[in-house]
């Protein structure tokens, strides 16, 4: 190979491609956020903008991780200092901090030996062409069916890497297709949670998800740094990133916020659908499910920030829905609830 062109050349181009895409792409989406916040509320203020540009610069070490800060200073009225945004966190602190590791969380099938929990709703699993008991015992594919529905009238279908509410199947016993499952490729099959009646007041033809982002701290403590509840529309089967209500928690109390947020982060003050208000409720059973996330955490100490999605069923149990170890999301956390992170050292992290 000519001298000029060698293979570690190409391999940084492509690297240096890979990262102007994703910056970019973080750059337009955290463009449109802020264009839609300012059509409810007016500029954002341009000192905020001035304060935001330089602290990218002298303390992030880039002004290209100022346009999430606009987001942030935006939707809380302020600029504050510590503020971690979105395309920092993914391309500096997530290889850091969780390098690979983080990535287990999207093989859905490792989560029950990885956890030992039985907050994880798991029936059985498809890896590899085979299915699985959760016992990890390999299940017939005839007696398939009857498994799944033994003691369910729905399950769901969870494929591998599935995010923001893609790559989920609903099955009722007369129209189970397996050739489905076959086509969607590695996953797992759980149980359909039955909400508390609490979370059906805002919206009870699909389950509600409360995301919980715990952190491993240099010290080796496991806190709870952020938490907001999802909810899903009337045309839903379940929460979707492009059509979901989050509406923040207090994770001293556990109370809603007074202010939900629409896909498009404009505010409002109740359920566009069920118009149930949001002020003066509180998640039931809420410090259950604090604990359960800093419990699960200790299993996997590794990745140190995870975003828990969980919810608590009828019978006031708390179920795991889905962990995401790896690039989870804190940019709506930052802006309505942070700095969540300043005291941890993230902004000092260098890529």
């Amino acid at each position: 190979m000519n001298r000029f062109f060698s293979k570690s050349s190409v391999k940084d181009v492509l690297n240096n491609l890979s990262m102007y895409r994703y910056h970019l792409i973080h750059k337009r989406i955290a463009k449109n956020i802020l264009k839609s916040i300012e059509q409810e509320r007016g500029p954002v203020d341009s000192n905020f903008v001035k304060l935001s540009n330089e602290y990218a610069k002298d303390i992030l070490g880039w002004e290209g991780y100022a346009p999430w800060l606009y987001v942030y200073s935006a939707i809380s009225g302020n600029f504050k200092e510590g503020w971690i945004p979105d395309n920092y966190y993914g391309k500096v602190v997530v290889p850091k901090l969780k390098g690979d590791y983080g990535k287990v969380s999207d093989l859905k099938p490792l989560s029950k030996i990885i956890l030992k929990s039985d907050v994880l709703p798991d029936i059985a699993y498809y890896v590899n062409g085979l299915f699985f008991s959760k016992g990890y015992y390999v299940l017939d594919k005839n007696k398939l069916q009857t498994e799944l529905f033994e003691n369910n009238d729905i399950i769901v279908y969870k494929v591998d890497n599935s995010l923001q509410g893609k790559g989920v199947l609903f099955f009722e016993k007369s129209n189970f297709d397996i050739e489905k499952v076959y086509k969607l490729g590695n996953g797992v099959f759980q149980e359909y949670i039955k909400q508390h009646s609490f979370f059906d007041r805002f919206m009870n033809n699909s389950v509600a998800t409360i995301r919980i982002t715990t952190v491993v701290e240099n010290s080796g403590d496991i806190t709870v740094r952020a938490s907001y509840l999802r909810i899903g529309r009337t045309n839903d089967s379940h929460v979707q990133s492009d059509s979901h209500i989050r509406i923040p928690i207090s994770i001293q109390n556990g109370e809603l916020d007074e202010y939900g947020y629409m896909s498009d982060w404009k505010r409002t003050i109740q359920h566009p659908d069920s118009m149930t208000k949001f002020k003066g409720a509180a998640i039931p059973f809420y410090s259950k499910c604090l604990s359960t996330a800093i419990s699960l955490h200790k299993l996997m100490p590794f990745t140190r920030s995870v975003g828990w999605d969980m919810i608590i069923d009828k019978d006031n149990n708390v179920k795991l829905m889905e962990w995401n170890g790896y690039h989870n999301d804190i940019k709506f956390s930052e802006a309505t609830q942070g700095p969540c992170f300043s005291d941890l050292g993230w902004d000092k992290i260098k890529s």
